[in-house]
């Protein structure tokens, strides 16, 4: 079976379910459910592309990239906005905010990509190296983050949700950091691929089992939370 359509059934399940979780909670949970759900976007465009119509289109991996890129940027904003919530219980916007402006964005993005040149190879490569390298940063980021937000609502109900969160961007982090790894030091590169083959075969098996673990886990995250939210 190919890898690539195991990836996406299993974070279209982790999408719906996490998009699903927005609709029927609370605002402060918007933006966290829509930043996951949007992984589902970002990898379905890049991955799936040889199945849905434009295949090999170079401005359609590269909005995938983009839209990869702004998922973990508007739940890196909606874990800041949890924090400022656990510590004040203050919270500004609506819910319909923080799906307009993801859209605005994500339109924004598309004619950015449109009224320039295709993307080329190394083009792509550089829109793929800035996404796994935030990815990864802001990963280690979030985790400080939501430990601060566990400390705060340990006692609530919902406390042990966030410590799912955690392992969520720990298993995330190994994903992408993984394919970081590989970007940076070209090993997907076929000469360099058979000079270093163990790093690239060790890499590769590392990104698959974070990639896996996440869409697992993040779907699961959400269910347990929709349980403990009843």
């Amino acid at each position: 079976m190919d890898w690539n359509v195991v990836q996406v059934f299993l974070w279209l399940i982790a999408g719906l379910v996490s998009f699903y979780f927005s609709i029927g909670n609370a605002r402060v949970w918007t933006s966290i459910s829509v930043g996951f759900f949007l992984i589902l976007i970002g990898e379905l465009l890049p991955n799936a592309v040889p199945f849905l119509p434009g295949a090999g289109n170079p401005q359609i991996e590269a909005m995938g990239y983009i839209v990869g890129t702004l998922s973990i940027l508007v739940m890196s904003h909606g874990f800041q906005e949890y924090y400022v919530f656990s510590r004040t219980l203050e919270l500004e916007g609506s819910k319909l905010y923080v799906y307009l402006t993801t859209l605005a964005v994500i339109a924004a993005s598309l004619v950015f990509i449109l009224i320039n040149p295709p993307p080329d190879a190394q083009t792509l490569r550089t829109i793929r190296i800035v996404e796994h390298a935030n990815w990864v940063f802001l990963s280690l980021i979030n985790i400080d983050l939501i430990r601060k937000i566990y400390l705060n609502v340990k006692d609530s109900p919902i406390g042990s949700g966030f410590l799912a969160f955690m392992a969520v961007f720990a298993c995330i982090f190994l994903w992408k950091g993984s394919e970081l790894y590989i970007l940076v030091y070209s090993f997907d590169i076929p000469s360099i691929m058979r000079e270093y083959p163990t790093r690239y075969l060790v890499s590769q098996i590392v990104g698959n089992l974070g990639n896996l673990a996440a869409s697992l886990s993040v779907g699961g995250t959400f269910l347990y939370l929709a349980r403990l939210l009843r």
